[in-house]
Protein backbone atom coordinates (compact mmCIF):
# COMPACT_ATOMS: atom_id res chain seq x y z
CA UNK A 1 0.00 0.00 0.00
CA UNK A 2 1.29 3.76 -1.10
CA UNK A 3 2.71 5.70 1.76
CA UNK A 4 -0.44 8.59 2.48
CA UNK A 5 -1.57 10.46 5.10
CA UNK A 6 -5.55 10.60 5.17
CA UNK A 7 -7.39 14.04 6.62
CA UNK A 8 -8.09 13.86 9.90
CA UNK A 9 -10.47 17.01 10.23
CA UNK A 10 -13.40 17.07 12.61
CA UNK A 11 -15.88 15.54 10.14
CA UNK A 12 -13.37 13.42 8.50
CA UNK A 13 -12.81 9.24 9.25
CA UNK A 14 -10.04 8.84 12.60
CA UNK A 15 -7.27 8.42 10.71
CA UNK A 16 -6.22 4.65 12.51
CA UNK A 17 -10.39 3.54 11.15
CA UNK A 18 -9.59 4.92 7.21
CA UNK A 19 -6.74 2.85 7.54
CA UNK A 20 -7.72 -0.31 9.17
CA UNK A 21 -10.63 0.04 6.59
CA UNK A 22 -8.02 0.38 3.58
CA UNK A 23 -6.21 -3.15 5.05
CA UNK A 24 -9.67 -4.65 5.66
CA UNK A 25 -10.73 -4.45 2.24
CA UNK A 26 -6.88 -5.58 0.87
CA UNK A 27 -7.95 -8.64 2.62
CA UNK A 28 -11.01 -8.69 1.48
CA UNK A 29 -10.12 -8.34 -2.26
CA UNK A 30 -7.31 -10.74 -1.49
CA UNK A 31 -4.53 -8.17 -1.94
CA UNK A 32 -3.00 -9.85 1.73
CA UNK A 33 -3.76 -13.19 1.70
CA UNK A 34 -5.04 -15.30 5.56
CA UNK A 35 -2.01 -16.27 6.74
CA UNK A 36 0.33 -14.14 5.38
CA UNK A 37 2.37 -11.89 8.00
CA UNK A 38 0.93 -8.19 8.28
CA UNK A 39 2.96 -4.83 9.08
CA UNK A 40 4.97 -4.25 12.12
CA UNK A 41 3.77 -1.10 14.00
CA UNK A 42 7.12 -0.11 12.85
CA UNK A 43 6.23 -0.59 9.25
CA UNK A 44 2.99 0.88 10.05
CA UNK A 45 4.28 4.35 11.41
CA UNK A 46 6.95 4.49 8.54
CA UNK A 47 4.61 3.74 5.36
CA UNK A 48 1.71 6.07 6.65
CA UNK A 49 3.89 8.96 8.79
CA UNK A 50 1.66 7.98 12.17
CA UNK A 51 2.53 7.68 15.74
CA UNK A 52 3.10 4.52 17.41
CA UNK A 53 -0.59 5.06 18.85
CA UNK A 54 -2.25 5.27 15.66
CA UNK A 55 -0.75 2.44 14.63
CA UNK A 56 -1.39 0.39 17.76
CA UNK A 57 -4.94 1.47 17.35
CA UNK A 58 -5.09 0.22 13.21
CA UNK A 59 -4.08 -3.07 14.45
CA UNK A 60 -6.48 -3.16 17.93
CA UNK A 61 -9.52 -2.30 15.44
CA UNK A 62 -8.16 -5.24 12.96
CA UNK A 63 -7.88 -7.41 15.85
CA UNK A 64 -10.87 -6.89 17.17
CA UNK A 65 -12.79 -7.50 13.84
CA UNK A 66 -10.80 -11.03 13.64
CA UNK A 67 -9.12 -9.48 10.32
CA UNK A 68 -5.62 -9.95 12.22
CA UNK A 69 -4.36 -13.11 14.37
CA UNK A 70 -1.42 -11.30 16.91
CA UNK A 71 1.10 -14.58 17.40
CA UNK A 72 3.43 -13.92 20.60
CA UNK A 73 6.80 -13.25 19.72
CA UNK A 74 5.83 -13.46 16.06
CA UNK A 75 3.74 -10.26 14.60
CA UNK A 76 0.52 -9.60 13.76
CA UNK A 77 -1.38 -12.39 10.49
CA UNK A 78 -3.87 -11.79 8.62
CA UNK A 79 -7.20 -13.81 8.59
CA UNK A 80 -10.41 -14.04 7.41
CA UNK A 81 -13.04 -13.47 10.50
CA UNK A 82 -15.61 -15.79 11.00
CA UNK A 83 -18.37 -13.81 11.07
CA UNK A 84 -20.63 -15.77 13.77
CA UNK A 85 -19.27 -19.23 15.48
CA UNK A 86 -22.98 -19.74 16.24
CA UNK A 87 -25.71 -20.93 13.95
CA UNK A 88 -28.16 -18.38 12.18
CA UNK A 89 -31.40 -18.09 12.94
CA UNK A 90 -33.91 -20.72 10.89
CA UNK A 91 -36.00 -20.04 7.91
CA UNK A 92 -40.02 -19.44 9.05
CA UNK A 93 -42.53 -21.73 7.60
CA UNK A 94 -44.59 -19.69 5.39
CA UNK A 95 -47.82 -21.91 5.54
CA UNK A 96 -48.26 -21.36 9.51
CA UNK A 97 -50.32 -18.23 9.39
CA UNK A 98 -52.02 -16.79 12.56
CA UNK A 99 -55.07 -15.55 12.73
CA UNK A 100 -55.96 -11.67 12.72
CA UNK A 101 -56.36 -10.61 16.13
CA UNK A 102 -57.36 -7.62 17.96
CA UNK A 103 -55.31 -6.74 20.41
CA UNK A 104 -55.26 -7.99 23.76
CA UNK A 105 -52.38 -5.61 25.58
CA UNK A 106 -49.35 -5.13 23.59
CA UNK A 107 -49.69 -1.30 24.66
CA UNK A 108 -49.93 -3.17 28.09
CA UNK A 109 -46.72 -5.03 27.71
CA UNK A 110 -44.50 -2.39 25.90
CA UNK A 111 -46.17 0.25 28.82
CA UNK A 112 -44.69 -1.95 31.27
CA UNK A 113 -41.32 -2.63 29.93
CA UNK A 114 -41.10 1.44 29.99
CA UNK A 115 -42.28 1.82 33.21
CA UNK A 116 -40.05 -1.09 34.75
CA UNK A 117 -36.86 0.70 33.55
CA UNK A 118 -38.65 4.26 34.94
CA UNK A 119 -38.99 2.91 38.46
CA UNK A 120 -35.81 1.00 38.58
CA UNK A 121 -34.53 3.98 38.30
CA UNK A 122 -36.44 5.76 40.80
CA UNK A 123 -35.74 3.40 43.23
CA UNK A 124 -31.97 3.80 42.55
CA UNK A 125 -31.31 1.28 40.42
CA UNK A 126 -30.13 3.20 37.85
CA UNK A 127 -29.35 1.18 34.17
CA UNK A 128 -26.09 1.72 33.58
CA UNK A 129 -26.26 -0.18 30.23
CA UNK A 130 -29.51 -0.02 27.77
CA UNK A 131 -29.23 -2.70 25.59
CA UNK A 132 -32.94 -2.88 24.33
CA UNK A 133 -33.56 0.25 22.06
CA UNK A 134 -32.25 0.82 18.43
CA UNK A 135 -30.15 4.13 18.76
CA UNK A 136 -27.24 5.44 18.22
CA UNK A 137 -24.76 6.68 21.05
CA UNK A 138 -25.12 10.74 21.07
CA UNK A 139 -21.32 10.56 20.57
CA UNK A 140 -21.62 8.79 17.17
CA UNK A 141 -24.04 11.81 15.51
CA UNK A 142 -22.78 15.27 14.10
CA UNK A 143 -23.89 17.24 17.34
CA UNK A 144 -21.52 20.29 17.02
CA UNK A 145 -21.87 20.35 13.33
CA UNK A 146 -25.84 20.07 13.95
CA UNK A 147 -25.66 23.39 16.84
CA UNK A 148 -23.88 25.46 14.64
CA UNK A 149 -26.36 24.66 11.58
CA UNK A 150 -28.89 25.69 13.64
CA UNK A 151 -27.25 29.06 15.13
CA UNK A 152 -27.11 29.99 11.26
CA UNK A 153 -30.10 29.23 10.67
CA UNK A 154 -31.76 31.73 13.33
CA UNK A 155 -29.25 34.18 12.07
CA UNK A 156 -30.22 34.25 8.94
CA UNK A 157 -34.23 34.21 9.56
CA UNK A 158 -34.28 35.80 13.14
CA UNK A 159 -38.19 35.42 13.12
CA UNK A 160 -38.38 31.99 12.80
CA UNK A 161 -39.65 31.12 16.18
CA UNK A 162 -42.58 33.77 16.10
CA UNK A 163 -43.84 33.63 12.72
CA UNK A 164 -46.24 30.88 11.35
CA UNK A 165 -44.86 27.65 9.56
CA UNK A 166 -44.89 26.45 6.39
CA UNK A 167 -47.74 24.14 6.12
CA UNK A 168 -46.29 20.67 5.10
CA UNK A 169 -42.70 21.32 6.17
CA UNK A 170 -39.79 24.18 4.96
CA UNK A 171 -40.08 24.16 1.28
CA UNK A 172 -35.75 23.92 1.11
CA UNK A 173 -35.55 20.78 3.34
CA UNK A 174 -38.59 19.28 1.12
CA UNK A 175 -36.52 19.85 -2.14
CA UNK A 176 -33.19 18.32 -0.13
CA UNK A 177 -35.03 15.56 0.80
CA UNK A 178 -36.17 15.44 -2.62
CA UNK A 179 -33.05 15.18 -4.29
CA UNK A 180 -31.85 12.89 -1.62
CA UNK A 181 -34.64 10.26 -2.22
CA UNK A 182 -32.90 9.94 -5.73
CA UNK A 183 -30.52 7.61 -4.15
CA UNK A 184 -32.79 5.33 -3.79
CA UNK A 185 -33.93 5.02 -6.56
CA UNK A 186 -37.53 7.49 -5.87
CA UNK A 187 -38.43 10.31 -8.29
CA UNK A 188 -40.44 12.31 -5.85
CA UNK A 189 -41.53 16.15 -6.28
CA UNK A 190 -41.31 18.41 -3.03
CA UNK A 191 -44.68 19.04 -2.92
CA UNK A 192 -45.45 15.28 -2.45
CA UNK A 193 -43.20 15.29 0.67
CA UNK A 194 -44.84 15.90 4.03
CA UNK A 195 -42.68 16.62 7.13
CA UNK A 196 -43.56 14.46 10.24
CA UNK A 197 -42.80 13.98 13.68
CA UNK A 198 -40.52 11.01 13.64
CA UNK A 199 -41.17 8.13 11.21
CA UNK A 200 -44.24 6.85 13.97
CA UNK A 201 -46.10 10.26 12.99
CA UNK A 202 -45.90 9.08 9.13
CA UNK A 203 -46.89 5.49 9.91
CA UNK A 204 -49.75 6.63 12.00
CA UNK A 205 -50.69 9.11 9.20
CA UNK A 206 -50.45 6.35 6.74
CA UNK A 207 -52.42 3.76 7.99
CA UNK A 208 -55.18 6.67 9.09
CA UNK A 209 -55.40 7.08 5.74
CA UNK A 210 -56.31 3.26 4.02
CA UNK A 211 -57.91 1.98 7.09
CA UNK A 212 -60.97 2.02 9.30
CA UNK A 213 -60.77 0.89 12.96
CA UNK A 214 -61.56 -3.08 12.74
CA UNK A 215 -59.58 -3.24 9.56
CA UNK A 216 -56.98 -5.82 9.29
CA UNK A 217 -53.23 -4.99 8.52
CA UNK A 218 -51.04 -7.63 7.48
CA UNK A 219 -47.46 -6.99 9.28
CA UNK A 220 -43.78 -8.25 9.25
CA UNK A 221 -43.42 -11.01 11.85
CA UNK A 222 -41.37 -10.45 14.55
CA UNK A 223 -41.97 -6.66 13.92
CA UNK A 224 -41.06 -3.45 15.31
CA UNK A 225 -43.32 -2.70 18.99
CA UNK A 226 -44.43 1.14 17.98
CA UNK A 227 -46.23 -0.26 15.21
CA UNK A 228 -48.38 -2.90 17.00
CA UNK A 229 -48.83 0.08 19.66
CA UNK A 230 -50.36 2.12 16.77
CA UNK A 231 -52.26 -0.40 15.12
CA UNK A 232 -53.81 -1.36 18.69
CA UNK A 233 -54.33 2.63 19.53
CA UNK A 234 -55.96 2.74 15.87
CA UNK A 235 -58.46 -0.21 16.47
CA UNK A 236 -56.95 -2.04 13.56
CA UNK A 237 -56.50 -6.09 13.77
CA UNK A 238 -52.72 -7.30 12.82
CA UNK A 239 -52.27 -10.41 10.67
CA UNK A 240 -49.17 -11.49 11.37
CA UNK A 241 -46.59 -12.51 8.25
CA UNK A 242 -43.62 -14.80 8.66
CA UNK A 243 -40.58 -13.08 7.86
CA UNK A 244 -37.48 -14.23 7.11
CA UNK A 245 -33.82 -13.30 8.44
CA UNK A 246 -32.41 -12.86 5.17
CA UNK A 247 -34.89 -12.19 3.00
CA UNK A 248 -37.84 -9.88 4.82
CA UNK A 249 -41.78 -10.71 5.01
CA UNK A 250 -42.47 -13.60 2.79
CA UNK A 251 -44.37 -13.54 -0.22
CA UNK A 252 -45.85 -16.91 -0.44
CA UNK A 253 -47.47 -16.65 2.97
CA UNK A 254 -48.72 -13.36 2.42
CA UNK A 255 -50.23 -14.44 -0.81
CA UNK A 256 -51.83 -17.15 1.10
CA UNK A 257 -53.25 -14.85 3.46
CA UNK A 258 -54.87 -12.66 1.11
CA UNK A 259 -56.87 -16.02 -0.14
CA UNK A 260 -57.73 -16.30 3.88
CA UNK A 261 -58.76 -12.60 4.40
CA UNK A 262 -59.45 -11.60 0.96
CA UNK A 263 -60.24 -8.02 2.58
CA UNK A 264 -57.02 -6.74 4.27
CA UNK A 265 -56.19 -3.24 3.82
CA UNK A 266 -53.13 -2.38 3.64
CA UNK A 267 -49.38 -4.40 4.22
CA UNK A 268 -46.74 -2.27 6.48
CA UNK A 269 -43.25 -3.65 6.05
CA UNK A 270 -39.53 -2.56 6.64
CA UNK A 271 -37.49 -3.90 3.54
CA UNK A 272 -33.89 -2.89 4.70
CA UNK A 273 -32.98 -3.38 8.04
CA UNK A 274 -36.08 -4.68 9.42
CA UNK A 275 -36.70 -4.13 12.78
CA UNK A 276 -35.48 -6.68 14.70
CA UNK A 277 -34.37 -8.86 12.28
CA UNK A 278 -32.20 -6.89 10.01
CA UNK A 279 -33.33 -8.81 7.09
CA UNK A 280 -32.86 -6.60 3.31
CA UNK A 281 -35.25 -7.97 0.84
CA UNK A 282 -33.57 -8.53 -2.75
CA UNK A 283 -34.82 -6.09 -5.64
CA UNK A 284 -36.29 -9.18 -7.18
CA UNK A 285 -38.47 -9.39 -3.95
CA UNK A 286 -39.46 -6.14 -3.67
CA UNK A 287 -40.77 -5.45 -7.44
CA UNK A 288 -43.06 -8.79 -6.79
CA UNK A 289 -44.34 -7.30 -3.33
CA UNK A 290 -45.06 -4.07 -5.14
CA UNK A 291 -46.75 -5.82 -7.56
CA UNK A 292 -48.83 -7.72 -6.00
CA UNK A 293 -50.20 -5.15 -3.14
CA UNK A 294 -50.80 -2.97 -6.48
CA UNK A 295 -52.68 -6.41 -8.50
CA UNK A 296 -54.59 -7.38 -5.26
CA UNK A 297 -55.98 -3.47 -4.12
CA UNK A 298 -53.67 -3.57 -1.10
CA UNK A 299 -52.20 -0.14 0.44
CA UNK A 300 -48.33 -1.14 0.65
CA UNK A 301 -46.67 1.28 3.67
CA UNK A 302 -42.76 1.68 3.45
CA UNK A 303 -41.07 2.24 6.41
CA UNK A 304 -37.57 3.31 5.60
CA UNK A 305 -36.41 4.18 8.56
CA UNK A 306 -32.65 2.11 8.32
CA UNK A 307 -31.54 2.55 4.61
CA UNK A 308 -29.05 4.61 5.11
CA UNK A 309 -27.16 2.14 7.39
CA UNK A 310 -27.02 -0.53 5.23
CA UNK A 311 -23.44 -1.87 4.02
CA UNK A 312 -21.75 -0.52 1.14
CA UNK A 313 -19.46 -2.65 -1.25
CA UNK A 314 -17.65 -0.49 -3.10
CA UNK A 315 -17.16 3.17 -1.78
CA UNK A 316 -19.48 5.67 -3.60
CA UNK A 317 -22.08 2.70 -3.49
CA UNK A 318 -26.31 3.97 -3.43
CA UNK A 319 -28.21 2.94 -0.64
CA UNK A 320 -30.67 -0.08 -1.47
CA UNK A 321 -33.41 1.00 -3.89
CA UNK A 322 -36.65 1.55 -1.81
CA UNK A 323 -39.84 0.05 -2.73
CA UNK A 324 -41.18 3.00 -4.32
CA UNK A 325 -38.14 2.88 -6.95
CA UNK A 326 -40.85 0.47 -8.15
CA UNK A 327 -44.11 1.68 -7.91
CA UNK A 328 -46.06 2.67 -11.38
CA UNK A 329 -49.17 3.87 -9.70
CA UNK A 330 -48.87 5.97 -6.62
CA UNK A 331 -49.62 2.34 -4.00
CA UNK A 332 -46.97 2.54 -2.02
CA UNK A 333 -46.75 4.70 0.79
CA UNK A 334 -43.06 5.68 2.04
CA UNK A 335 -42.40 6.61 5.19
CA UNK A 336 -38.81 7.60 6.50
CA UNK A 337 -36.81 9.42 9.49
CA UNK A 338 -33.87 10.87 10.25
CA UNK A 339 -34.10 9.90 13.77
CA UNK A 340 -31.61 6.81 13.89
CA UNK A 341 -28.88 8.22 10.98
CA UNK A 342 -28.52 11.91 11.69
CA UNK A 343 -30.13 12.92 15.18
CA UNK A 344 -32.47 11.65 17.84
CA UNK A 345 -33.17 14.46 19.17
CA UNK A 346 -34.55 16.30 16.05
CA UNK A 347 -37.64 14.00 15.68
CA UNK A 348 -37.34 14.25 11.59
CA UNK A 349 -39.55 12.53 9.64
CA UNK A 350 -41.50 12.62 6.50
CA UNK A 351 -43.89 11.10 4.04
CA UNK A 352 -44.91 10.42 0.47
CA UNK A 353 -48.64 9.22 -0.05
CA UNK A 354 -48.58 8.55 -3.68
CA UNK A 355 -52.52 8.76 -4.53
CA UNK A 356 -53.29 9.29 -1.48
CA UNK A 357 -50.97 12.78 -0.76
CA UNK A 358 -54.28 14.52 -0.38
CA UNK A 359 -55.74 12.67 1.81
CA UNK A 360 -52.64 12.71 4.01
CA UNK A 361 -51.81 16.02 3.87
CA UNK A 362 -55.49 16.74 5.83
CA UNK A 363 -54.62 14.10 8.22
CA UNK A 364 -51.59 15.08 9.20
CA UNK A 365 -52.75 18.82 9.48
CA UNK A 366 -56.32 18.15 11.66
CA UNK A 367 -53.57 15.60 14.08
CA UNK A 368 -50.67 17.73 14.80
CA UNK A 369 -50.60 20.94 12.15
CA UNK A 370 -47.31 21.70 10.69
CA UNK A 371 -43.42 20.38 12.03
CA UNK A 372 -41.37 23.09 13.48
CA UNK A 373 -38.98 24.53 11.13
CA UNK A 374 -35.57 25.05 13.28
CA UNK A 375 -34.71 21.84 12.81
CA UNK A 376 -35.81 21.08 9.31
CA UNK A 377 -33.49 24.24 8.27
CA UNK A 378 -30.53 22.97 10.13
CA UNK A 379 -30.85 18.99 9.31
CA UNK A 380 -31.82 20.62 5.54
CA UNK A 381 -28.21 22.46 5.55
CA UNK A 382 -25.96 19.43 6.65
CA UNK A 383 -27.51 16.99 4.75
CA UNK A 384 -27.52 18.52 1.78
CA UNK A 385 -23.66 19.11 1.56
CA UNK A 386 -21.14 16.27 1.73
CA UNK A 387 -20.01 16.09 5.28
CA UNK A 388 -23.43 14.18 5.35
CA UNK A 389 -21.95 11.17 3.35
CA UNK A 390 -19.26 11.30 4.95
CA UNK A 391 -20.48 10.91 8.43
CA UNK A 392 -23.01 8.30 7.35
CA UNK A 393 -19.78 6.58 5.69
CA UNK A 394 -18.40 6.96 9.40
CA UNK A 395 -21.15 5.81 11.22
CA UNK A 396 -21.38 2.52 8.79
CA UNK A 397 -18.04 1.42 10.05
CA UNK A 398 -18.20 2.45 13.58
CA UNK A 399 -21.67 -0.15 13.92
CA UNK A 400 -19.60 -2.27 11.48
CA UNK A 401 -17.29 -3.02 14.39
CA UNK A 402 -19.59 -2.55 17.14
CA UNK A 403 -22.13 -4.92 15.88
CA UNK A 404 -18.96 -7.64 14.92
CA UNK A 405 -17.62 -7.71 18.45
CA UNK A 406 -21.03 -7.52 20.32
CA UNK A 407 -21.88 -10.99 18.06
CA UNK A 408 -18.63 -12.22 19.28
CA UNK A 409 -19.00 -11.62 22.74
CA UNK A 410 -22.50 -13.10 22.29
CA UNK A 411 -20.87 -16.30 20.77
CA UNK A 412 -18.79 -16.91 23.49
CA UNK A 413 -20.36 -15.86 26.57
CA UNK A 414 -24.52 -16.92 25.75
CA UNK A 415 -25.71 -20.59 26.15
CA UNK A 416 -24.73 -23.18 23.56
CA UNK A 417 -27.97 -23.39 21.32
CA UNK A 418 -27.76 -19.36 20.64
CA UNK A 419 -28.65 -18.15 17.52
CA UNK A 420 -28.17 -15.16 15.97
CA UNK A 421 -28.98 -12.94 12.99
CA UNK A 422 -26.38 -11.62 10.49
CA UNK A 423 -27.43 -8.43 9.69
CA UNK A 424 -25.71 -6.54 6.36
CA UNK A 425 -25.17 -3.38 8.47
CA UNK A 426 -27.74 -1.16 10.94
CA UNK A 427 -28.08 -1.05 14.96
CA UNK A 428 -29.23 -4.26 16.56
CA UNK A 429 -28.82 -7.97 17.18
CA UNK A 430 -32.10 -10.49 17.21
CA UNK A 431 -31.03 -13.46 18.74
CA UNK A 432 -33.00 -16.67 19.35
CA UNK A 433 -32.30 -18.80 22.71
CA UNK A 434 -32.84 -21.94 23.79
CA UNK A 435 -36.36 -22.82 23.97
CA UNK A 436 -36.32 -23.05 27.51
CA UNK A 437 -34.88 -19.99 28.13
CA UNK A 438 -37.46 -17.24 28.57
CA UNK A 439 -36.68 -13.39 27.81
CA UNK A 440 -39.14 -11.81 30.41
CA UNK A 441 -37.52 -13.30 33.07
CA UNK A 442 -34.26 -12.22 31.32
CA UNK A 443 -35.53 -8.83 31.56
CA UNK A 444 -36.33 -8.72 34.58
CA UNK A 445 -33.28 -10.34 36.44
CA UNK A 446 -31.06 -8.17 34.26
CA UNK A 447 -32.50 -4.93 35.08
CA UNK A 448 -31.66 -5.70 39.09
CA UNK A 449 -28.47 -5.14 37.69
CA UNK A 450 -28.51 -2.48 35.87
CA UNK A 451 -28.91 -3.98 32.08
CA UNK A 452 -31.86 -3.31 30.24
CA UNK A 453 -32.75 -5.64 26.90
CA UNK A 454 -35.84 -5.88 25.03
CA UNK A 455 -37.70 -8.83 25.35
CA UNK A 456 -38.73 -11.00 22.47
CA UNK A 457 -42.71 -11.14 23.52
CA UNK A 458 -42.79 -7.04 22.58
CA UNK A 459 -41.90 -8.00 19.10
CA UNK A 460 -45.12 -9.70 18.53
CA UNK A 461 -49.19 -9.61 19.85
CA UNK A 462 -48.51 -13.67 20.35
CA UNK A 463 -46.11 -15.41 22.45
CA UNK A 464 -43.87 -16.84 19.45
CA UNK A 465 -40.89 -14.84 20.28
CA UNK A 466 -40.68 -15.71 24.46
CA UNK A 467 -37.17 -17.11 23.65
CA UNK A 468 -36.03 -13.75 21.82
CA UNK A 469 -34.22 -10.93 22.36
CA UNK A 470 -33.27 -7.35 20.34
CA UNK A 471 -29.61 -6.39 21.33
CA UNK A 472 -29.04 -2.74 20.45
CA UNK A 473 -25.38 -2.25 18.70
CA UNK A 474 -25.69 1.43 18.48
CA UNK A 475 -22.84 1.63 22.14
CA UNK A 476 -19.19 1.99 21.78
CA UNK A 477 -18.15 -1.41 22.74
CA UNK A 478 -16.03 -0.28 25.75
CA UNK A 479 -14.97 -2.13 28.69
CA UNK A 480 -18.03 -1.63 30.46
CA UNK A 481 -20.15 -2.47 27.78
CA UNK A 482 -18.43 -5.69 26.82
CA UNK A 483 -19.05 -6.78 30.83
CA UNK A 484 -22.13 -6.43 30.57
CA UNK A 485 -22.55 -8.66 27.59
CA UNK A 486 -20.99 -11.15 29.85
CA UNK A 487 -22.97 -10.60 32.73
CA UNK A 488 -25.92 -10.78 30.29
CA UNK A 489 -24.55 -14.07 28.60
CA UNK A 490 -24.49 -15.40 32.66
CA UNK A 491 -28.14 -14.29 33.11
CA UNK A 492 -29.35 -15.84 30.10
CA UNK A 493 -28.17 -19.54 31.22
CA UNK A 494 -29.84 -19.00 34.58
CA UNK A 495 -33.47 -18.10 32.98
CA UNK A 496 -34.91 -21.41 32.41
CA UNK A 497 -38.09 -21.86 32.50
Amino acid sequence: MDKTRIDTSPERTPLYRALAGQYRSAIESGTLQPGERFPSVRALMQRHAVSLSTALQVCRSLESEGWLEARPRSGNFVRRPKRFSMPALQEPNPAVLPDPVEFVGIHARVSDFVARGIVARSKGQPVRINFSGAACAPGLYPGEALRNAATRALRRHPDLLVKNIALNGNAGFRSILARRAMESGMLIAPDEIVVTHGCIEALNVALRAVAQPGDIVAVESPTYFGLLQVLEALGLRALEIPTSPQTGISLEALELATQTYPDIKAVVVVPILQNPLGSIMPDEHKARLVAFCDAAGIALIEDDTYGALANRKNAGDTPPKALKHWDKTGNVIHCASLHKILAAGMRLGWISAGRRQARVEMLKYAQTRSSEELSQLAAGEFIASSAFDRHLRRLRGQLAEQRARTAATVAECFPAGTRCNEPDGGLMLWLELPPDISSQRVFETSLDEGILVAPGRMFSNSNRFENYLRLNCGLPFTDEVEAALRRLGQLVGQARR
